[in-house]
């Protein structure tokens, strides 16, 4: 097995990894139903580049902005880029609230706002 095998089964083993690149990737690929070279070329890297991103950690927190720099610094990408990516998966993606010692994510405006309007469709007519 060549190092660029290995990568590649790394990267596709993270795709089911919480908190890892991968996760968000994939997501971020159902989503937008794009392939992982569109992807890559909506980054501004190849597809190797891609796949060593997708074993980092998902940047989170209040370093959030900090952990942006340092990966972007890292893989030379757009930092614009890449806080599309994770931002539209922390809005549209699947919530995860079931993951092990994690403590269930904040609602969003959009979430809420969808959440209420199901609650109203549900309240009986007086």
């Amino acid at each position: 097995m060549t190092n660029l095998d290995w990568l590649k089964r790394a990267a596709e083993r993270s795709t089911t990894e919480h908190g890892l690149m991968g996760q968000v990737f994939a997501t971020y690929q159902t989503l937008e139903d794009c392939s992982a070279n569109a992807l890559a070329d909506e980054l501004g890297c190849d597809e190797q580049t891609l796949n060593m991103l997708a074993l980092c950690r998902r940047p989170a927190g209040e370093a959030f902005a900090e952990q942006v720099k340092i990966l972007c610094g890292r893989f030379g990408l757009e930092s614009f880029a890449l806080v599309n990516v994770l931002r539209q998966v922390e809005i549209m993606g699947p919530s995860d609230a079931g993951a092990a010692n994690e403590a269930p994510p904040r609602m969003t405006a959009l979430q809420l706002a969808a959440r209420d309007r199901r609650n109203k469709k549900e309240e009986p007519s007086s």
